[in-house]
């Protein structure tokens, strides 16, 4: 079966599976996101010598699939139907809850499977690999349980199943139900099932109170709620760290050689997720972030930060390439680590100051910000200053090319601006006067060094000719304000350059790997909210429900598009395409307190 990304998540915030229609789980590391990849059937076309690197309850005779999520929650259903009418339900979750005063959120997969209809014979596959997919783990087993051993890890199946039927992948009836508890190797205190059904009411129970305290946008409500619960899945629950995508090495496009791994936390991507999440009322995820981002602050020298980090604070991310996995559809190479963590990108001075900016604002928080936090920030604003003109690999992280970047420019002088707002705040006249004069003089440059006359626009980088999408964010970073021509004419100029059909390219220059063939879902989802700017609230909403088609059947989204056939490729989930789902949803959607003057009905 050739492998796609319709695909749907499970996860806790310590792990995050990838299961496919037919409940098979093709994708998850352990004992966290940037862990082995116990499930690696999704980088591997299986043959006899490989196939391994999943875990499948297969229905003898299966005809026929169907898969939800339990509403409003990460919870999985599957149920699979044979060819005289029998039927078995799966139900796969992570466990999370609040217990005893702290989130409960272990290294575990439950998948509950029961009998519905007829009399199924089911046969339990699990096939767990070791050392990115070399080979398989060892085993050995006791009463209840069968124990997987890889070179840094052991996990332990606790069941309720046949341990020797598990174990020699025997086929049997299903009588009842069986429940497989994937998880530490430790003792399950308890029946296994009863373990499983508490673990699953508690999770649902948490997943229901979370979505209910969101708060969402009259339209495209569905969408929205399952983009947030997305989003919270790629929260490393134990840092705060926000990782860009469960997966790595998904090539942007057909055999590109665009293969990355995103199981780490950019401060730029991060950025955007908690201001995604803050604007839905959920301010957790921005608390923890900020803890996470204030440790890595505290060990730089001399304030200067990478562009990404590891889900622990690590800052080492070394780049290598695995020979033992030949890719997704057989499209190497499979990289392991990112040398983005080498690049110098000044974008990140601006978006650790923004991510931070709304502690010192919120009266819900817990911890405000004060001036002891803000004099840390003003670390990385000098940085900003220092650096804003300076060149850089860009927000688009170009490996041979460094440019004095618009974007970076931008988000420098953000950091600044909102440096001066933020002392404004806490009566810090002095202060909010030296860094208003740092965000005008940089604003000055900005306009007279990233200004095409004859383009009408921004270009993507100083003293340039080249447009890039991120120009497209100049509004809603607060650098142009909506109604100023030259914010009307870059977006006008972008729709020009990089429009194909109804998505918008990131650029169209050749980079590294050539010309790009695929859109960066993000970018239209900001040309959206560009054009709603603009007042051009119909054409944006056209196009965003142009995009919202483009999901797969759960509601998820990749990194990026084809434009012609709309598959899905690049890492998945995108955490950047669940942002900007959001961020459109809520700018175009009808107010509340209009929707029921409007004729428009929520979908």
């Amino acid at each position: 079966m050739t492998a796609s990304l319709d695909l749907a998540i499970v996860g806790n915030g310590a792990i995050g599976c990838l299961i496919d229609d037919h409940a098979h789980v093709v994708w998850g590391c352990f004992p966290r996101f940037d862990g082995d990849p116990l499930f690696c059937s999704l980088l591997r076309e299986p043959t006899p010598e490989t196939d391994f690197g999943y875990l499948v309850v297969d229905l003898l005779d299966c005809v026929k699939s169907e898969q939800e999520y339990q509403r409003n929650t990460a919870v999985l259903i599957t149920r699979l139907y044979d060819k005289t009418g029998g039927c078995i339900e799966i139900t796969d979750f992570s466990p999370r809850f609040r217990q005893h005063g702290r989130m409960f959120c272990p290294m575990m997969l439950v998948r509950q499977v029961r009998r519905m209809n007829g009399n199924p014979r089911v046969r339990i596959r699990m096939r767990p690999a070791t050392d990115y997919g070399a080979a398989r783990t060892a085993t050995t087993s006791g009463s209840n349980h069968i124990r997987y051993i890889s070179t840094g890890i052991v996990v332990r199946l606790t069941t309720d199943a046949s341990i020797t039927a598990t174990l020699e992948e025997t086929p049997f009836y299903l009588d009842d139900s069986v429940t497989l508890l994937l998880g530490p190797d430790e003792t399950v205190q308890g029946s296994v099932g009863e373990v499983g059904r508490h673990f699953l009411e508690e999770t649902v129970s948490y997943w229901s109170g979370w979505v209910r305290h969101l708060g969402i946008p009259f339209e495209w409500q569905d969408a929205v709620i399952r983009a947030a619960i997305t989003l919270e899945l790629n929260v490393f629950d134990d840092t705060g760290a926000v990782i860009a995508a469960v997966t790595t090495s998904i090539p942007e496009a057909p055999g590109s050689g665009r293969n990355w791994d995103y199981r780490y936390c950019w401060l730029r991507d991060a950025y955007f997720v908690v201001t995604a999440l803050n604007r839905l009322g959920s301010t957790r995820t921005m608390e923890r972030y900020l803890d996470y981002i204030l440790n890595i602050i505290a060990g730089t020298t001399g304030g200067r930060i990478q562009p990404v980090y590891g889900i622990s604070g690590k800052a080492d991310l070394v780049e290598r390439i695995v020979d033992t996995l030949p890719g997704y559809r057989g499209m190497g190479p499979v990289r392991v680590g990112n040398e983005a963590y080498e690049q110098i990108q000044h974008d990140v001075y601006g978006a650790a100051i923004l991510a931070a900016t709304h502690v010192f604002y919120d009266h819900r928080l817990a911890r405000r910000g004060d001036e002891t936090l803000f004099k840390r920030l003003e670390l990385l604003g000098e940085r900003a200053a220092a650096l804003y003109d300076q060149p850089d690999a860009g927000i688009w992280e170009l490996r041979t090319r460094l440019n004095v970047h618009t974007f970076s420019s931008v988000m420098c002088w953000a950091g600044c601006d909102r440096l001066a707002r933020i002392a404004e705040h806490l009566g810090l006249h002095d202060r909010a006067e030296k860094w208003r004069e740092k965000a005008a003089a940089m604003h000055a440059v900005i306009c007279a060094r990233c200004w095409s006359p004859a383009l009408n626009s921004f270009t993507g980088y100083m003293d340039g000719d080249a447009l890039d999408a991120s120009l497209l964010r100049l509004h809603e970073l607060g650098f142009l304000r909506a109604d100023d021509p030259r914010f009307a004419g870059t977006v006008r100029a972008i729709e020009k350059q990089l429009r194909r059909g109804d998505f918008i390219y990131r650029y169209v220059e050749a980079d590294d790997f050539g010309v790009p063939t695929n859109a960066f879902l993000v970018c239209t989802l900001w040309y959206c909210n560009a054009l709603a700017a603009l007042g051009e609230m119909d054409h944006a909403r056209a196009l965003f429900e142009k995009v919202l088609a483009g999901r797969n059947r759960h509601g998820l989204l990749s990194e990026d598009i084809d434009p012609r056939s709309h598959e899905l490729w690049g890492n998945f989930v995108q955490t950047y395409s669940m942002v900007g789902l959001i961020d459109c949803a809520m700018r175009l959607s009808v107010p509340w307190e209009e929707a029921y003057q409007s004729p428009v009905t929520a979908p």
